[in-house]
């Protein structure tokens, strides 16, 4: 039993702070992926105003 909370207390903290910053990541991921599409619209869009001179 002592061996158990031990192995939980190795473990446990290191897998709860692991989990957390990938849930936060995951939205910082999500948000930078939303922002690179609407660059690269951006980017086409000037791109065709180039062209058209």
């Amino acid at each position: 039993m002592e061996n158990l909370l031990q192995q939980i207390s190795n473990y446990g903290f290191p897998m709860a702070v692991s989990v957390y910053l990938l849930v936060r990541v995951e939205g910082k991921l999500e948000y930078l992926s939303h922002s690179i599409m609407e660059l690269s619209k951006v980017i086409e869009s000037l791109k065709g105003i180039g062209n058209s001179s």
